[in-house]
């Protein structure tokens, strides 16, 4: 079981939470994530670390109200038990000093994007970051970035804070000036293909993370399959990051929504029921 030591409501929907997990702080590393499991009913969810304290023996995760297990995991309050998690999983980042970074975090991926940002800026890179998100009232985490960045460039589709429009505008104004030596871009999947798309036409190296549907996170299921070039890949362990100009994203893309039907009749299901997210508060 792992307590929550901290719960913090960051934008509409955006939770952060503090947990207690010192074998797992311990090992933690950038563009690393857990897997968790609400309780003994639920359904496991990969959720990437935020932030970790290997003295306090602690992990951050920041997640979104989306679906059931989500909706279920906000209800929890400070002082309540996760029942399991698993990680720290997947492959870290490959920190070293590329040069020039464009870090782009979309919406909720300004979190996983930070630790990363974080130890490209300590690897003596030069780190433009941009966020997006869709107005004021859902950007997160504009102030730590802003710490661990030597630029910081926010826009919001609405114009409410920062320039306004798509990531993918400001980012087509950064190529044309000097070229960075890599762009590393998390958020949702049509943003992501977006920022590829467009570095492939200036050649400039674009990773990604990925975080397909789930199930054991070991690479035994085949779940999180995507296909990179001309191999398949398991996202639970040879990623979650890969070179966005490989990624097949259609595939990728027809693949997220597989359960989307599935997930609207539980959470419709619940609503008629009144039985919201069916924590016991």
């Amino acid at each position: 079981m792992y307590r929550i030591l901290q719960k913090r409501s960051l934008a509409t929907g955006i939770h952060m939470y503090e947990i207690s997990a010192p074998e797992i702080a311990a090992k933690a590393l950038p563009g690393q994530f857990i897997i968790l499991r609400v309780d003994e009913w639920g359904e496991r969810i990969p959720l990437t670390i935020f932030d970790f304290d290997r003295k306090s023996g602690s992990i951050k995760i920041i997640f979104q109200e989306v679906g059931f297990t989500t909706k279920r995991l906000a209800c929890l309050k400070q002082g309540d038990f996760i029942t399991d998690i698993a990680g720290p999983l997947g492959m870290p980042s490959h920190i070293k000093k590329y040069g020039r970074v464009i870090a782009i975090g979309g919406g909720v991926g300004a979190a996983p994007i930070f630790p990363i940002v974080r130890a490209l800026k300590e690897a003596g890179n030069e780190v433009i970051s941009i966020i997006g998100a869709k107005s004021a009232e859902t950007l997160i985490l504009q102030d730590v970035m802003n710490n661990v960045s030597d630029r910081l460039i926010i826009c919001t589709d609405d114009g409410s804070v920062g320039e306004k429009g798509f990531v993918t505008e400001v980012l087509q104004k950064q190529l044309t000036g000097e070229k960075p030596d890599l762009v590393m871009a998390i958020g949702p999947l049509p943003m992501m293909q977006a920022v590829s798309e467009l570095t492939a036409s200036y050649a400039v190296k674009t990773l990604v993370s990925l975080n397909p549907i789930m199930v054991d996170g070991t690479g035994m299921c085949g779940a999180c399959r995507v296909k990179i070039g001309e191999e398949t890949k398991f996202a639970c362990v040879e990623g979650p990051e890969f070179d966005g100009h490989l990624v097949d994203w259609e595939t990728l893309i027809r693949r997220s929504t597989m359960y989307a039907k599935e997930q609207e009749l539980i959470l419709g299901e619940k609503v008629r029921s009144g039985g919201g997210c069916g924590c016991h508060s």
